[in-house]
């Protein structure tokens, strides 16, 4: 297995999770997935994110995601799987399954539901770390995560050597910024955005990468963004990222008034990649509602418009 990079970097897109019918994994379309994905470049995969609908799925489908994933990948870019849950002895007998189906790293949450203090958060990290042989990346989602990790928490952690990077979905981007800069000091430690529209921008200000949901629709994009910034070649990335962001319109495909903001988004990816021929259905996991012939027009409009049908 491809080990971790010493800073790992890039494009890193949580993969979806399609689903059959009958809401189990479907298995062909995610090997077509990580396939098409590795085509436009990207640098790594994660599985088992928010975009994956991980909290949807039993453990046992759980392992079967990664499993294929890691098999599909081939040892050419380095797979993270996530082990998030609401207790720190599930996500330990998450982290032992995703080592011993061979993932390169972790990523971890907070613990949910219950509302843990900082230092509860720190011994969360702590019995993770010791219960595998794997390198974590912390993972803040405020908007799924109640605590949120405090920038004096994360570089904490990162200190210690207890994590090896973060990945920011928390919508703070001054803070987040003020992490890439007090973290650039820490050899190998890297930090990616989670944020779709600012992938530019965080480039440029010394952010590692990204991990944005919307490169399962266009992966190529992104790359072609992280190219240009490294590259020096600041008007192709930033025309990019502006094609990008009418390309985002897809989260709010979804009718509002039969779904919530998980399914709207998640279900506008699996349709945009269903009618780019990648999955077999848009089929999303339970209780979220699934696109009807209405919203997958929607969502065929904004690929025609973007020049991705």
């Amino acid at each position: 297995m491809a080990a971790l990079p010493e800073r790992l970097s890039g494009i890193i897109p949580p993969v979806c999770t399609p689903l059959t019918a009958e809401h189990e994994v479907d298995v062909p379309s995610l090997e077509r997935l990580v396939g098409f994905l590795l085509a436009a470049g990207v640098h790594g995969l994660f599985a088992l994110g928010t975009t994956s609908e991980n909290m949807l799925l039993t453990d046992c489908q759980r392992a079967t995601v990664i499993e294929t994933i890691v098999a599909a990948a081939g040892r050419r870019v380095p797979v993270i799987a996530g082990v998030i849950d609401t207790a720190t002895a599930a996500s330990v007998a998450h982290a032992r399954v995703a080592q011993r189906l061979g993932v390169d790293g972790l990523v971890l949450t907070a613990p949910f539901y219950l509302r843990p203090s900082q230092a509860e958060v720190v011994a969360h990290f702590h019995a993770v770390r010791a219960a595998v042989d794997l390198p974590i990346l912390a993972y803040d989602i405020p908007s799924a995560v109640p605590t949120k990790l405090e920038r004096a928490t994360v570089l904490a952690m990162a200190r210690e050597g207890l994590i090896v990077g973060l990945k920011d979905s928390s919508g703070d981007e001054a803070n987040f910024r003020s992490i890439v800069v007090e973290a650039a000091s820490l050899d190998g430690f890297a930090t990616f955005t989670g944020s779709e529209l600012m992938v530019d921008l965080t480039l440029i200000a010394g952010a590692s990468g990204a991990v944005p949901s919307l490169a399962n629709v266009d992966p190529a994009a992104f790359v072609r963004v992280y190219d240009a910034v490294r590259a020096g070649d600041l008007a192709t990335a930033h025309a990019e990222q502006a094609r990008i962001a009418r390309l985002f319109a897809l989260i709010h495909a979804g009718d509002p008034a039969r779904m919530g903001t998980t399914a709207s988004f998640v279900g506008a990816f699996k349709t945009a990649l269903l009618l780019r021929g990648v999955i077999a259905t848009n089929v999303v996991g339970r209780p979220l509602t699934r696109y009807d012939a209405a919203d997958v027009e929607r969502v065929r409009a904004i690929l025609t418009e973007v020049g991705l049908l």
